[in-house]
């Protein structure tokens, strides 16, 4: 009875599964993810056979299979949660992607863009539906505001081809902030009109939740998120953390009466100092968007579109002409303004055309509550879906088109002299602790040219022993998953030697690395040295660049950076290559680097910063002797990464004074982020053989301490310092 009982509900079970796949549209939740996916894999790779850029696919598949097509699929509940989190992802990374020092830069040409692509639509808009559709003022304006707002649904089309920094992108996001934020407000005006709702206190409501909204994503996000990351360093977590403030920011926005979109963009702006563009995170990140929600949301915008609404009428023929016409007119009229105005070129024209063209998500919320407050009619609403398929392929066009050509542009026309002249790159990370393994590789993948694909080697040294080699195939195994976890190819190098710094300088000269990122060992005991027996070695033994680093907190939540660099370090060979490296950190990070220098050296750093075009937030203060940068003790804050950039006996810039470094680093900064380096040097001649007197290869206070004067005076910056710490009176920009 008992088997009877379980095949006939088995029975009834695959009686419904039957059923449900073969009528349509198909409900089996299981078998409706498969076509999905199905369709992802496919449709790009069908169309771009023949040059159909794979976001138009994605729409053309939704035309397809949805309702008004071959009635495949019903646009369910599961359509509208991974649609709407598809626009919302879309958003938050055009917002990760911008560069804060470039859209600071460009707000004005922004600004200029915005208030065109504003305003031009308005007027024309209203126009044109006043008199040639025969509307009436108030939806006529609500039209018009449609035709304003615009949606950056061919983004990823540009940070495939790299050029989310050029001029004319942040240009065009800051444009699409103003705008969209305004076709909002018009849209909330119109619907509190029809509705009753615009009170005397509408603006003071709105002036105030707005304000609310601004100091919680701007303050509190920030702090947020830094000590989240500080606390939790398990890229899971933090990509569900992260993801948790997107929409928590999103749903705050519609609760203050903006629309979800602009609260996933606020949200990607404020929190993209902490994602590095080159870091497991943000790979993470864009890997779910690009992959699921983003192409989900392409499939269901696709599904709402009836071609067939084009040959039901002359009249629902005539609308959609009308608004495709005009929708694409008047953005093509502001890039040209923009383009005058703003003394831009034909390219970036077509650029900022092809992103603010196409119509979407804040398009379809303006139609759906037109329509049910009873402004638009069936016409407008099907319209509406026509000129939404319109303007995403002519978007879509453009920007591939345009993208191409900026490409081709940037590499012909860049002036060789701007181009860095360090060629090579090849770093080196010799690993042997499975704790630091993780902090190392992303230091190293901040440091490297992003422009560049060249791989990151990973070095662990042992003996012939079976358990060592078990040991050795382990740590490099997971080395590996942190660096492809970046999309960063990582070469594993097991090394059999006689001692770990033979090991190192024998992969060096095989491999011609030109940098070594290790970390700073833990003293064993009260003899041992700061830098221990290793590194120094390894100093005396190579010429090429060294950087010995601890970090206390994760690099992603400095505040600043704060290099200190000796006299004369721009005889030195390495000097342009430890200059790039940090402005790469910087750049990835988004924060400040602070340069303590001799006034003769500081406009040799200027230089190679202008030269290397890497537009970083950067200060430079004047080091006038020893004493000033002992006096950095009280500069450096716990959110800061501080960098000594020091130098080899018998090289150019070296001090007798950086006999003193390691006791300064060891008593001041055990709590910060430090990073001791030391750049190439000695041009192409190996360093001489080093004697028992050199400086660096012992740990040795200075006669005036063990006098008890330094001592004093070191206790006094400690006090200091700890008192700036407490009171955190410094004002660090965020």
């Amino acid at each position: 009875m008992y088997f009877c009982c379980i095949f006939t509900v088995s029975a009834s079970q695959n009686y419904r599964v039957m059923g449900s796949i073969t009528s349509l549209p198909i409900e089996n939740p299981v078998l409706i993810f498969f076509i999905v996916l199905v369709i992802i894999l496919l449709a790009p790779i069908l169309l771009n056979r023949i040059r159909v850029p794979h976001i138009i696919g994605l729409i053309i598949a939704g035309v397809i299979i949805g309702p008004n097509g071959l009635n495949l699929l019903a646009r369910d509940s599961s359509f509208e949660i991974f649609g709407n989190v598809g626009i919302l992802y879309l958003m938050f990374l055009a917002g990760l992607e911008i560069d804060m020092n470039d859209f600071k830069k460009t707000r004005k040409d922004g600004i200029i863009f915005g208030l065109y692509t504003f305003l031009v639509p308005m007027i024309l808009g209203t126009i044109t539906s006043y008199y040639t559709l025969h509307l009436d003022l108030m939806t006529s304006i609500l039209l018009a505001s449609m035709y304003a707002s615009h949606t950056l649904i061919a983004y990823p089309i540009i940070s495939r081809y790299g050029i989310s920094r050029s001029r004319a992108v942040p240009v065009t996001i800051a444009g699409t902030i103003f705008t969209v934020l305004g076709a909002l407000i018009i849209l909330a005006v119109i619907s509190g009109m029809v509705r009753g709702d615009l009170t005397e206190f509408f603006w003071l409501r709105l002036s105030v939740n707005i304000a609310i909204y601004s100091v919680a994503i701007l303050y509190i996000y920030p702090r947020l998120t830094r000590w989240f990351f500080k606390n939790y360093n398990d890229n899971v977590t933090q990509f569900i953390f992260i993801l948790a403030l997107v929409f928590l920011a999103s749903y705050m926005a519609q609760v203050i009466g903006l629309e979800a979109i602009l609260g996933a963009f606020f949200a990607g702006i404020v929190l993209n100092r902490f994602i590095p563009n080159v870091s497991p995170l943000m790979n993470r990140l864009e890997f779910v968007g690009n992959a699921l929600f983003i192409p989900y949301f392409l499939i269901g915008v696709g599904m709402l579109i009836d071609l067939r609404v084009i040959v039901s009428g002359t009249d629902t023929l005539i609308v959609a002409i009308n608004m495709s016409v005009v929708a694409t007119l008047c953005k093509w009229i502001a890039a040209w303004l923009t383009q005058k105005s703003c003394h831009m070129t034909k390219i970036d024209r077509k650029l900022i055309f092809g992103l603010s063209n196409a119509q979407a998500a804040a398009t379809l919320a303006a139609v759906i509550i037109g329509h049910d407050i009873g402004l638009f009619n069936e016409e407008i609403l099907n319209g509406t879906i026509v000129m939404i398929l319109v303007t995403c392929i002519i978007s879509t066009l453009v920007t591939e088109k345009a993208a191409r050509q900026m490409v081709v542009d940037m590499q012909n026309n860049e002036p060789k002299s701007s181009k860095s002249p360090v060629q090579s790159e090849q770093i080196l990370i010799p690993i042997a602790n499975p704790s630091t393994i993780e902090n190392l590789i992303n230091l190293a993948l901040l440091l490297k040219s992003p422009q560049k694909r060249t791989p990151l080697y990973a070095l662990h040294v042992t003996d012939d022993s079976k358990t060592s080699n078990y040991r050795s195939q382990s740590i490099l195994e997971f080395a590996g998953k942190v660096a492809s976890s970046a999309d960063t190819k990582l070469i594993p190098i097991a090394r059999y030697d006689m001692n770990i710094t033979s090991g190192i300088i024998h992969t060096m000269k095989e491999r011609n690395i030109t940098e070594v990122v290790l970390g700073l060992h833990h003293k064993a005991n009260i003899v041992d040295t700061f830098f221990g027996a290793k590194i120094e070695s390894l100093l005396k033994n190579t010429n090429k660049m060294i950087l010995i680093s601890k970090c206390v907190n994760p690099i992603n939540t400095i505040t600043r950076i704060v290099i200190a660099v000796p006299r004369k370090a721009e005889y030195e060979t390495g000097f342009a290559r430890w200059i790039d490296r940090i402005a790469n950190m910087a750049k990835q990070i988004g924060c400040r680097a602070i340069f303590y220098a001799y006034a003769e050296t500081i406009p040799y750093l200027k230089a190679r910063l202008r030269a290397g075009r890497y537009n970083i937030r950067n200060e430079f203060e004047v080091l006038e002797s020893w004493d000033d940068f002992m006096l950095l003790a009280n500069v450096v804050l716990d959110d800061d990464l501080f960098i000594v950039v020091s130098a080899r006996p018998t090289s150019v810039s070296f001090n007798a004074d950086a006999d003193n470094i390691p006791s300064f680093l060891s008593k001041y900064f055990a709590d910060n982020n430090l990073i001791v380096l030391y750049p190439e040097q000695f041009d192409t001649a190996e360093p001489a053989p080093a004697s028992f007197m050199e400086p660096m290869s012992h740990d040795m206070l200075s006669h005036s301490e063990i006098l008890g004067i330094e001592k004093i005076f070191r206790q006094l910056i400690a006090y200091k310092k700890r008192w700036t710490h407490r009171n955190r009176k410094k004002k660090i920009e965020l």
